[in-house]
């Protein structure tokens, strides 16, 4: 029976994926196999030497220490796409609230006060001050174009926008998924030159981190509005708030509020609702869940961040999965160990990502303990699994 640990409360609809016959699932539990996990940070856990694989129910891997669990041969897995109806439509409610200035005309009619009489002609006498726009026809500049920033492309071409993006590793899948009317901007600071409202859908790394800077912002025209429901840190807050004080920028739509964001009167904030729907929560717990038991009871592999995708089907008595460095004749030492054995090979597949390999193999009988540690001793080995069920 495989262990799974719980770290926060994971949708009911995905722990359904796993049977309980063959899984025990507990937010308390010894020696896991496996973690599921929403927004827990891990970076401070000890996270016990018995875990195979880490499924994150939702995008980002931020809160999950990737390097560490792929020294280790731990296999860390997403749900990309799960939640991009839900932050496609959040984007569009941001879009909607900043350009007819929603946020500002509310309080100020909630702060109405009088007889009916007096607020309808303090309404007449002060909805001037809130006059907006209309999208059809602005430009939105869609700047990473993964599952949500497709979306986003999408929905922005059918309400009449000019829709710009930007994505310099966008995969075949995706481009095909894009409305023909996407023009490609040639880069970052040619399509923010170009954009009435700019949205961010990258992660945060390195080279992400502040993308969004003074410079940048300077680049956009006067009036722009600039949306981002990625992960905080790739706007400038600073940079924004300048902006928004000079009146260059028109407004700030964010997930991440601060002390700085939350009360300036042209940022909209949000509690990091992006991916808040029952809808997104189940479909991201049914597409990790799934994920990782085929991980734990196969050895297949789909959307892992950081694991090559392989898939093969069962055929065989055993089956070996097994994750080492990406370096020459690992697999021509494994099947010397497995000769020497007198296992025979009935199907096999090897694929590699950057520094991480994982070979699958699947033998005509039971592979002996003592093979399996022979495999284990091999430089370069970081996990050896006999798969029989």
């Amino acid at each position: 029976m495989f262990k799974i640990q719980t770290l926060n409360t994971i949708a009911v609809a995905g722990l359904d994926r796993l049977p309980r016959e063959r899984y025990e699932v507990a937010s308390e539990i010894a020696r896991p196999d496996a973690i599921l996990v929403r927004s827990a940070d891990m970076h401070a856990l000890e996270i016990p030497g018995t875990v195979k694989a880490i499924g994150r129910a939702g995008a980002g891997t931020n809160n999950v220490p990737v390097a560490e669990m792929t020294k280790r041969g731990v296999a860390v897995f997403n749900a990309p796409g799960a939640n991009a109806n839900a932050v496609k439509e959040l984007v569009l409610a941001a879009m909607l609230m900043s350009a007819r200035n929603i946020a500002p005309a509310w309080q100020f009619a909630r702060g109405l006060e009088g007889t009916d009489d007096a607020i309808h002609t303090a309404v007449e006498a002060g909805k001037k001050a809130f006059v907006g726009f209309e999208l059809p026809g602005r430009t939105l500049g869609v700047i990473g174009l993964g599952a949500i920033g497709v979306k986003v492309a999408n929905m922005a071409t059918a309400l009449g926008m000019r829709v710009i993006g930007y994505d310099p590793t966008i995969t075949v899948a995706r481009a095909w998924q894009l409305e023909r009317d996407v023009e490609a901007a040639l880069s970052v600071d040619d399509l923010l030159a170009r954009s009435d409202f700019v949205s961010l859908h990258v992660p945060l790394l390195d080279a992400t981190r502040h993308m969004l800077n003074a410079t940048r912002i300077r680049l956009l025209p006067k009036g722009a509005v600039l949306l981002n429901f990625a992960r905080e840190g790739i706007v400038d807050d600073e940079a924004v708030i300048e902006a928004l004080d000079a009146g260059h920028l028109h407004g700030y739509c964010c997930d991440f509020p601060s002390n700085r964001l939350k009360d300036h009167p042209r940022v909209l904030t949000l509690p990091h609702l992006g991916a808040s729907t029952l809808e997104a929560e189940e479909n991201c717990a049914m597409m990790v869940a799934e994920q990782v038991r085929d991980y734990l009871e196969q050895g297949n592999i789909l959307n892992s961040v950081n694991f090559p995708e392989i898939t093969l089907a069962r055929n065989g008595v055993c089956r070996l999965a097994i994750v080492n460095s990406n370096v020459p004749n690992m697999v021509g030492q494994i099947s010397t160990d497995l000769a020497r054995a007198g296992l025979n090979i009935l199907d096999m597949a090897n694929r590699s990502r950057d520094e991480v390999a994982v070979t699958l193999i699947d033998l005509d009988r039971p592979c002996p303990e003592a093979t399996l540690e022979d495999i284990r001793a091999i430089e370069g080995v970081l996990s050896v699994r006999a798969l029989t069920d």
